[in-house]
């Protein structure tokens, strides 16, 4: 068991403590004052669609936009470009154009096993000039998707994706200032990617987002660095070990369920994802570090430093260029100054960690560490796991990597799940008391283990409707290494989409959880469906979801399996 499925364990563990009747008051009556964040109630009011389906043409972007949202303004510049081009003949590119490109040695495409350069991404920019100006089909044959970017929130790119898709089908290119990607919505390119031809992909501007923040932790490393750390990391989640963590993701809940019920009680508004947050970082903390966060009472400086970087990683990842690298910019520009303090203060409580267990390190054999009374362990820490570990290199840098990786990347998907959960059940009370119900007779109020999460068929089937509507992360980001050809799957794209060297993508989980071609009547909360069989023979290769494929006990860690990558929220394959 790995290092994703530690989240898996522990979303159903804090799913099934958060619901827990405390104290015999009901959780129905209760959580029915209680409301989700306004952060949530905002995003379930937003329309599938974030541009009309006739888009008018869009007015060039003003200065203000240039400047306040550099993403969203050269989207908007391009789209306006993009619509403008189709409603007039296309003008012939000048005669120097083929030239230029095959003459300049820079702008040569690398070799097939030769690293990504240059001359590889400037090419994807010359087949989307020639495609938006001179209307010469592109080789991918996927169709460029072209509409007015205003009102599209760049904070939750993956709705205006939504739109594109169902306007163009399930695998289109879209385009963003210099970059395209190829937005993947469809089970069996999915598969082929994350799975067939995983050696063909990496995790492109993804690590070069994360390179500052995470170093080579276990999202943003190269296959080597993945390899060699996964080895070393995922003995540490063995059976003795979930099962502590399920009891500290039950102490850490105890904490939490007296707010809920006073608020319900008074009929106060609580934002949920902010206590969901605090929640997941207090069990990051005592899972991963032995650290007592105590964010659940009072929000501590390092919560407010992750949460700010982790702000900071999504702003990243929609701006073209990096300017953060540029000579003198950490000094200058506030956001960076601010960030650069957050860094200084989480690596300094993480090293003074490391330094702690190494300082009392007792080198044990892996069946040692394994076989450890971990109900009386004082630290059960993955820390003190990887510390203690004998014959493993220690580096403390190589370490702090992989502890900020889960301490920044945990906790918000865990809070938006639980947010989400809470939404949902709320909103559909007879599934709320199916669960009320298992909890009831699986657990009561006693703290639960991880024999009785296995046994929580209802609470799970939540969890996976939760996720299959709204997937944390609702995107995965690849850019292909080699040229690839794609199958067809549903995308009808005669002979699949063809990707060239340095092709960026994007595999839109929420889109597949929301396409009509993979399940039926997808927008609407239906726990019960994860009982049910259902295939589509329109979309080729896919075997479609069977629940006699799901794994015994904890099914919903491995539900891209039963799915065949219908769903993978945890993503699939090498990570």
């Amino acid at each position: 068991m790995g290092v994703a499925n530690l989240s898996r364990v522990g979303l159903v563990a804090l799913a099934v403590a958060s619901l827990q009747v405390a104290s015999g008051y009901s959780l129905q009556t209760g959580m029915a004052h209680t409301v989700t964040s306004a952060r949530a109630r905002a995003r379930a009011a937003v329309p599938s669609a974030c541009a009309t389906q006739d888009p008018d043409i869009p007015a060039e972007p003003t200065l203000g936009e240039w400047i306040n949202n550099m993403p969203f303004a050269m989207s908007k510049s391009l789209a306006r470009q993009t619509l403008l081009s189709s409603t007039k003949e296309p003008e012939p590119l000048p005669p120097i154009w083929d030239w230029f490109w095959d003459t300049m040695p820079f702008l040569r495409a690398g070799k097939p096993g030769e690293p990504l350069g240059l001359g590889d991404v400037a090419r994807t920019f010359k087949v989307n000039i020639e495609q938006i100006f001179g209307s010469i089909p592109a080789p991918d044959k996927a169709p460029l998707a072209a509409a007015d970017v205003e009102g599209l929130d760049f904070k939750a790119l993956f709705l205006g994706m939504k739109t594109y898709f169902d306007k163009y089908g399930s695998v289109f290119k879209m385009c963003f200032g210099p970059k395209s990607f190829m937005v993947v919505t469809d089970p069996v390119v999915a598969r082929h990617i994350l799975r067939d031809n995983e050696k063909g992909y990496d995790k492109g501007a993804l690590a070069l987002v994360l390179e500052d923040i995470m170093g080579k932790g276990l999202i943003p490393a190269d296959p080597e660095t993945w390899a060699k750390r996964r080895r070393a990391i995922a003995p540490g989640f063995h059976k003795l070990y979930l099962q502590r963590m399920v009891q500290e993701f039950g102490h850490a809940n105890a904490n939490l369920i007296p707010q809920l019920v006073d608020a319900a009680r008074a009929g106060t508004r609580l934002d949920m994802e902010e206590r969901y947050g605090s929640l997941a970082l207090d069990v990051i903390g005592k899972a991963v570090f032995n650290y007592d966060f105590g964010s659940v009472d009072e929000e501590s400086p390092v919560v407010k430093a992750a949460i700010r970087t982790l702000g900071e990683v999504e702003h990243r990842a929609l701006t073209p260029l990096p300017y953060w690298k540029a000579p003198g910019a950490n000094e200058l520009i506030p956001r960076l100054r601010e960030f650069n303090e957050d860094m200084d203060l989480l690596n300094s409580v993480l090293y003074k960690l490391i330094d702690q267990c190494l300082d009392s390190r007792d080198p044990m054999e892996l069946e040692a560490l394994k076989s450890k009374d971990y109900e009386q362990v004082k630290d059960p820490s993955m820390l003190r796991f990887l510390v203690d570990l004998r014959g493993e290199e220690v580096d403390n840098t190589q370490m702090r990597d992989d502890l900020i990786t889960l301490l920044i990347a945990g906790h918000e998907t865990t809070a938006a799940v639980l947010t989400w959960a809470t939404y949902a059940l709320i909103s559909h009370p007879e599934a709320l008391k199916r669960v009320q119900d298992e909890i009831d007779e699986k657990v009561g109020d006693r703290t639960p283990t991880m024999d009785d999460i296995k046994e929580m068929n209802e609470v799970q089937c939540v969890i996976a409707e939760t996720l299959r509507m709204w997937p944390a992360p609702p995107l995965l980001i690849r850019c292909a290494v080699e040229a690839d050809c794609w199958p067809e799957g549903g995308t009808g794209i005669e002979g699949g989409a063809q990707l060239a060297r340095a092709n960026d993508l994007f595999l839109s989980l929420y889109n597949m959880g929301r396409s009509p071609q993979l399940w039926s009547d997808p927008d609407v909360f239906d726990p019960t469906r994860w009982e049910r069989p259902f295939t589509n023979p329109e979309v080729k290769g896919w075997k479609g979801y069977d629940p006699k494929m799901r794994s015994k006990g904890l099914w919903v860690a491995n539900l891209e399996i039963a799915s065949d990558h219908a769903l993978v929220p945890f993503g699939a394959g090498p990570r």
